[in-house]
């Protein structure tokens, strides 16, 4: 009888940390033997995943083994695009980046463009760029999801994903909207999990049904841009038939709010708090006053409630089923049927907690009501030039259920709920070697917050909160490059960038893109004259700057997952999290944030330097413990104070990383029970907040289902106030501003001729993989390493394609040749992809022969950041109108057959990498 064989030794040591392998920041064990990462599992107490680790996770040891790692800092030798570089010395690295960087500080500090790709360190970065003093610094958000971050802050005080999640404990009916399976992977599948187990109802709403949809019991295949109709539909429907929740409404929203029927704004009190009229007494009277009960209906001097024309704009015969059935691809009983649904669980199901509270106005409740309807959406329906009139519709779909802070309906997670007020308004030009006088990026109330000069012209490169794109609360980084080669506004001497591929995937028009970056003026410099890149990867953004600055992996370095910037809380608790060095980089790199905080010591940076001149911190890691945003209050929340027994407010622990790192790398605050739900209005809640440092001061609110900053921009478009938008703008403005959801065709969509692209094209990412990091990684290549165009069945036999074919794909934009294949769950007027599949040859450290390279294709080439000419002689950013959303997903195609066999076309050359090209295989420790 053969002897049994144990297992073998998986590892001598387990560090706990924080998984980067996508945005869900799940807690993982780090198996080492011999210093060297063996294994990665799950961290099984961590309040994200409980022990739960996808694909990604685990493939995390190919990321901190990649042969596309950088070594060492390089400077450029040949030609920009060539790959030709030199290795250099971090001094030298250093002391060429501060004098770039030192003389823009003094002179001109307009003149530096930085930005941002994923990183989570945003609360960190953007302080670096508020004291240099440069306008131009935002993140990756306006290119991703701002659509759904500022619509749900506008309406309700927070949004889906990092800002809330469903109820999953109790919800009956969870519904989804453009989510693909990238983003908050782990728990979105926990929550599947769960909900399905006790037989709740699942219902996706996408053009593809992937991942979540193809595991939903009812597949709704929209039409791409049309969710704002089909929602508006639901609302049309839900009203019409009386099956709101009145008393929510009428307690918890503006709906009972008098709107002037002059100007358009609230009616309000000296105190500048709106009025409503109460139902019992018939008083006009300040909407948060103990005991008043808010009419719905009442008028006063001929101004009506917010409710009231809700009614009248969405009861009209446009939103019909009927009327949207063609345009949404859903007919208009299947729209009835859903509104239907909504309504029954919402009301019939309702669920009643013997749970006693305390509202804002002092009145106590006995219980909580809870409408047992979730609801989650995603990029799928942000990255559209409608996408944030949408999300405000699917906003208001969901609190005229009453199902938001509800049992069985969303719930916030900490910092959230919060109201636009709590938030920043955006800061622009300062003086030379002078700090900002707040953040670049935040919530404008009007047109008083708009960061234009005094002829009106933007202030920023990207031309956020310009009058093209009022509210664009994260920046529009897809414009940077475009407006910094058009030198409109004006030029600029120094891009410097972190993490953001912009010469490929992360640019709405790649070849568009490499030729701004390699453009030269007429006396031979480069249009953009310096570029400063850091990453941790041998991308194809590489070739395209001056100095690169290599980063480490996420398991070499420290980083702070914080309640200032994009924490890891759950409903029921806030928390936070970090990374650290479970493991000592083998290559001459520096983590990014390490070295702003030298560059911004080096260059003089006012808030990165001691009274004494010497540096105010030594590191990151420094910085995370050391940092105080105001006393008592730094990056993390947990283990404050000398013994590192306070929660929020607290003095400096010296011992704060150790304590995290005891603690699996992770901080976690419950919250009391009376307190988990109608966080907005809930006294208890607001009262933990202010303990944990959330706020100040109580900060309950009323949701906006009507929007006054947006009205107020309305208003200035219409002759109104001391800022006016410029006349070629008046049109657009009054049109966008709605200050009720509606719905306006895509603007690319309206732009092209729908008889020549008759096919809508949109791309998501897999949930494999995340970021372009993924098919780079061995592990993950194995799952997907070529990307094909999918075509729906009624568009495959009218072309006659079979399996093995090539397609030329054409927009007006541009020309591809990709390989094709059959999917019949996805909308027959749509074909999609996976999105940074495809590389450049060169990259990454893959062979030229890659099949990523030879197979592997973007749809960037066919999208443009600019529209189409419009006929004005003007050409407009390819964005929201409102927020400046890049409107990824408006693209319309046409699909031919092409000749067999590949590349994939456009075919860049190759380019040089700096680290070679990898190895066959990579592997060490012992064999078994």
């Amino acid at each position: 009888m053969a002897e049994a064989r144990p297992s073998p030794k998986v590892s001598d040591e387990v560090r706990q940390t924080t998984c980067y392998m996508c945005a869900c920041r799940c807690g993982i064990n780090v198996h080492l033997q011999d210093g060297k990462v063996k294994y990665i599992e799950g961290n099984r107490d961590h309040p994200v995943n409980r022990g739960v680790l996808c694909a990604k996770g685990s493939a995390g040891i190919m990321q901190v083994t990649a042969p596309s790692r950088l070594r060492k800092p390089l400077k450029r030798v040949g030609p920009r695009g060539s790959g030709e570089f030199r290795e250099i010395s971090w001094d030298e690295a250093m002391s060429t980046a501060v004098g770039w960087l030192t003389e823009l500080h003094e002179t001109a500090p307009h003149k530096l463009a930085f930005f941002t790709g994923r990183d989570q360190s945003q609360s960190f970065t953007s302080l670096w760029a508020q004291h240099f003093g440069t306008p131009n610094y935002a993140a990756h958000g306006g290119f991703c999801s701002v659509n759904m971050a500022a619509g749900g802050i506008y309406t309700m005080g927070g949004a889906f994903w990092e800002f809330g999640q469903p109820d999953w404990e109790h919800t009956k009916l969870f519904m989804l909207f453009g989510v693909a399976e990238d983003h908050d992977s782990n728990p979105i599948k926990m929550g599947l999990g769960r909900i399905k187990a006790r037989g709740a109802k699942v219902i996706g709403v996408n053009p593809v049904r992937s991942g979540y949809n193809a595991v939903a019991d009812e597949w709704v295949g929209i039409t791409p841009g049309t969710d704002g109709l089909f929602i508006l539909s639901l609302v049309h429907e839900l009203m019409k038939a009386g099956k709101i929740d009145l008393e929510y409404l009428a307690q918890f929203t503006n709906a009972p709010v008098l709107v002037d029927k002059e100007t358009g704004l609230f009616l309000r009190d000296e105190d500048d708090r709106p009025l409503v009229v109460d139902r019992r007494s018939g008083a006009l009277t300040a909407f948060d006053r103990k005991g008043v009960r808010p009419s719905l209906s009442a008028t006063h001097d001929g101004h009506r409630t917010v409710m009231a024309l809700m009614a009248e704009k969405y009861l009209d015969p446009q939103y019909a089923p009927e009327a949207v059935a063609e345009r949404c691809g859903i007919s208009a009983d299947r729209i009835r049927a859903i509104a239907a649904e909504l309504a029954r669980v919402a009301f019939d199901e309702a669920i009643v907690l013997d749970r006693a509270w305390t509202d804002f106005r002092g009145d106590t409740h006995d219980r909580m009501i809870g409408r047992p309807v979730s609801m989650h959406a995603m990029r799928g329906i942000s990255a559209h030039s409608n996408g944030f009139q949408t999300c405000r519709a699917l906003h208001i779909l969901q609190i005229l259920l009453g199902t938001v802070e509800t049992p069985g309906g969303f719930r916030f997670k900490p910092p959230y709920p919060k109201p636009v007020e709590a938030h920043p308004t955006p800061h622009g030009h300062g003086r030379p070697g002078r700090p900002l006088e707040g953040p670049h990026l935040g919530f404008p109330r009007g047109p008083e917050d708009l960061q234009i000069n005094e002829d009106g012209s933007p202030k920023r490169i990207d031309k956020a909160f310009s009058w093209e794109h009022p509210m664009s609360v994260h920046g529009m980084m897809h414009m940077v490059i475009s407006n910094a080669h058009a030198q409109d506004p004006y030029p600029i001497d120094t891009l410097f960038m972190y993490m953001a591929n912009m010469s490929w995937n992360s640019s709405m028009n790649t070849s568009g893109v490499i030729e701004m970056l390699t453009a030269r003026n007429d006396d031979g410099g480069y249009r953009i004259p310096r570029i400063i890149y850091s990453d941790a990867y041998s991308s194809e953004m590489v070739a395209y700057a001056d100095l690169i600055l290599p980063d480490t992996t996420y398991l070499e370095r420290h980083d702070c997952i914080s309640l200032l910037d994009r924490p890891i809380c759950e409903a029921d608790g806030a928390a936070d999290a970090i990374r650290w060095p479970v493991i000592e980089p083998d290559r001459d790199v520096r983590g990014f944030q390490s070295v702003l905080i030298e560059l911004g010591a080096r260059v003089g940076l006012p808030g990165f330097l001691n009274a004494d001149g010497s540096h105010k911190w030594k590191d990151y890691a420094d910085y995370i413990v050391n940092h105080e945003r105001k006393p008592g209050i730094g990056p993390l929340a947990g283990f404050r104070g000398a013994d590192g027994d306070k929660v929020g407010r607290g003095e400096v622990n010296p011992d704060q990383l150790d304590k995290y790192i005891e603690n699996g790398g992770f901080f976690l605050h419950h919250l009391p029970d009376e307190a988990a739900y109608f966080k907005p209005w809930n006294m208890a809640y607001q009262d933990w907040a202010v303990d944990l440092g959330l706020f100040d001061t109580p900060q309950p609110y009323l949701f906006q289902l009507y929007s006054e900053p947006m009205r107020k921009f309305q208003r200035a478009a219409e002759g109104h106030g001391d800022r006016q938008p410029p006349e070629h703008l008046r049109d657009r403005i009054r049109t966008a501003f709605q200050p009720l959801p509606d719905w306006q065709q895509p603007l690319e969509d309206a732009a092209v001729d729908h008889d020549e692209y008759p096919l809508h094209a949109l791309t998501q990412r897999p949930m494999h993989m995340y970021h372009s990091w993924g098919s780079q990684n061995a592990w993950l290549r194995q799952i997907t390493n070529v990307n094909k165009l999918f075509l729906p069945g009624k568009l495959w036999q009218e072309k006659g394609f079979e399996d093995g074919d090539w397609a030329y794909v054409t927009s007006v934009h541009g020309k591809i040749k990709v390989p094709v294949a059959r999917m019949d769950g996805q909308n027959e007027n749509t074909v999609w992809t996976w999105n940074a599949i495809g590389k450049r040859r060169g990259a990454w450290a893959l062979g030229e022969d890659a099949p990523e390279a030879d197979q592997g294709f973007l749809l960037n080439y066919l999208i443009n950041e600019l529209l189409p000419p419009g006929g004005d002689g003007l050409r407009w950013s390819n964005s929201d109108p409102i927020t400046g959303q890049a409107a990824w997903f408006d693209l319309r195609v046409r699909v031919d057959k092409a000749p067999p066999g590949g590349p994939s076309e456009p075919a860049h050359a190759a380019i040089l990498s700096p680290v070679g090209q990898g190895p066959s295989n990579v592997a060490y420790g012992e064999e078994f």
